[in-house]
Order: C-alpha cells, then structure tokens, then sequence
C-alpha cells in the first residue's frame, strides 16, 4: 500500500513524524538520519535512530537501536514500526524475526530496501511517501556519499 501522507491516519502521520525528530537528531549528531518509533496504538514503546557512526557500531541501525530500546517482551506481534527509509535486509529480518506485523515507512526513493521481502512474508507496509524523509535522506547522502556508501556496503539497489 502507498499512502500519501496526507491519507495516512492522524496516528500514523504523528508516530511518523516523531521518527522523522529522531532522525533529525541522528543527523544533527552527525550520523545516518535514520529514525525509528515501536508503538502499541498510540502508545510509544521505544524510539531509536541510526547510531553506527557515533557509536562505530555497524549494526546500530535506525530500526534495531528502537528495538534494543525497546527491550524484551513476549510478543512484538502488536506493535507497528514506523521508520524513514525502508529497511535494509538485516531490519527486515529483524521485523520478521521478532514478529512485528505492520511498518509504516517514510520513504524509499533513496533506498529501496526490502518492502516486498517484508510483504512476502505477511508483514503489513504502508509506504508513506513522506517528504521530509526523502529530503532529510537525500540531504546526507548529497553531503556524505561516502558515508551512506558504508552504510549500505555500496548495495544501494538493495
């Protein structure tokens, strides 16, 4: 499903745009702006944002910083995850690992990332097509092609 953002419900335009702060600060810290919200309903579980260049952690992704935040719970199958760009292949088997059944992502014009792969295996994904998340991606990687090149182990097609 491809949901502007102005057809997204108010919940999910709010969760969305809490993971777009998140990935603000990432950005402001000098890092991948990439954010990420755990939440049950309207309830905020946990919120992360990628920490691989502050913290020299090549798996601190955006979606598993909220995760790790998030902590341990039995059943993760009530949960939605909102994140700006569509994850990567370790974050989507993380999704699928820990049975989260609904993403909300920002955008994926700067990185495809693995939506059908989320989809395939009976993950709800709403893609927002959120332009804030698509300028605040496309700015970073304009001024740190180098750095989004590690990130994505230069797999930007991935």
């Amino acid at each position: 499903m491809i949901a502007t953002r102005s057809e997204l419900p108010a919940r999910d335009r709010d969760l969305l745009q809490r993971a777009l702060r998140a990935a603000q600060r990432s950005y402001d810290g000098g890092g991948v702006p990439i954010g990420a919200v755990l939440a049950e309903g309207a309830e905020v579980v946990a919120e992360g944002h990628n920490r691989r260049i502050q913290d020299g952690d090549p798996i601190a992704h955006g979606e598993m910083d909220c995760l790790r935040r998030a902590g341990r719970r039995q059943r993760y199958d009530t949960l939605t995850l909102y994140t700006t760009l569509s994850p990567c292949m370790m974050c989507a088997g993380a999704i699928v690992q820990f049975g989260i059944r609904r993403v909300v992502v920002g955008e994926d014009r700067n990185f495809a990332g693995q939506i059908e792969f989320l989809r395939d295996r009976g993950v709800e994904v709403v893609l927002a097509d959120h332009a804030g998340c698509y300028e605040l991606m496309r700015r970073f990687i304009d001024e740190h092609p180098d750095l989004w090149d590690e990130d994505i182990a230069g797999n930007d097609h991935v």
